[in-house]
């Protein structure tokens, strides 16, 4: 089986696996005003680096969540050696079928996972998060945008996206990340820019010096180096026509209502 292009620079020792980097989610988190009683969840939470980031940062509580239990593992093992376990707590599950009540939550965190799925299962997962979202609540997410409206264009970078990085992916442009989030009861605010992903000063702000060389040595091993140039030449040869959108997104008070009716 080939491996997941997240997946891989995980394993290269990347810990920031979002197209706009740090810089996307800091703008995001700093909108929501996170207080120590606000309840976070994090779906798709991989190995928990932004999890542990808030917790430090706010003195909040956050679930993650991923269907991936390896991840899980990792999230687990850094969250002891950051000693937070009394306020952070994985689990295993689906972005379609979230294990929790209705109105669960302040913020739902989804970063970097609805770029690879169909539009179909984006719009399920839309309604689970706006399900165990309080009124009111928040929708923090980042994903890669296209920077052109050809469709053609924008049918060739799916294409090879998702050749480079081994997952099927379908991204939007900046207004259908929009509209696909306001159909389903959110009011949206938008950044966007460059993806930062594996640009040398993206790494460098997202993983430090330190990081960004381990990554970097990590790369030129003769077992990583094929599929590492080909993501790299990608992102590089196409950066004027993909970026990264975040979107800041509040549920709507009357969400549940507006849907069902």
């Amino acid at each position: 089986m080939l491996e997941a292009g997240h997946t891989f620079l995980a394993r290269l020792g990347k810990t920031r696996l979002r197209p706009g980097g740090i810089d996307a989610t800091d703008w995001l988190v700093d909108k929501a005003h996170i207080e120590p009683d606000t309840k976070v969840l994090e779906v798709a939470c991989n190995m928990g680096t932004t999890m542990i980031v808030l917790a430090k940062r706010y003195g909040c509580s956050a679930t993650g969540l991923d269907l991936d239990e390896r991840a899980l593992d990792k999230a687990r093992a850094n969250i002891q050696k950051n000693h937070l376990g009394d306020k952070l707590h994985v689990v295993l599950g689906s972005a379609f079928d979230l294990p929790f009540e209705d109105q669960s939550f302040d913020i739902v965190i989804n970063e970097a996972m609805l770029t690879m799925l169909s539009n179909r299962d984006k719009n399920r997962a839309l309604v689970e998060y706006s399900r165990v979202l309080k009124p009111s609540g928040l929708l923090l997410t980042q994903d890669v945008c296209y920077r052109t409206d050809d469709v053609e264009t924008q049918q060739e970078l799916r294409t090879g996206l998702s050749r480079a990085i081994n997952v099927s992916v379908e991204p939007l442009d900046c207004e259908g990340w929009k509209s696909r989030i306001e159909e389903h009861g959110f009011v949206t605010e938008q950044k966007s820019g460059d993806m930062t992903l594996l640009d040398p000063q993206g790494m460098v702000r997202d993983e430090g010096v330190d990081g960004a060389l381990k990554v970097m040595l990590n790369a030129m091993k003769q077992e990583n180096f094929e599929m590492f140039a080909r993501m790299f030449h990608f992102f590089n040869d196409h950066k004027s026509d993909l970026g990264y959108v975040a979107n800041f997104s509040r549920r709507a008070a009357d969400a549940a209502g507006w849907l069902a009716g």
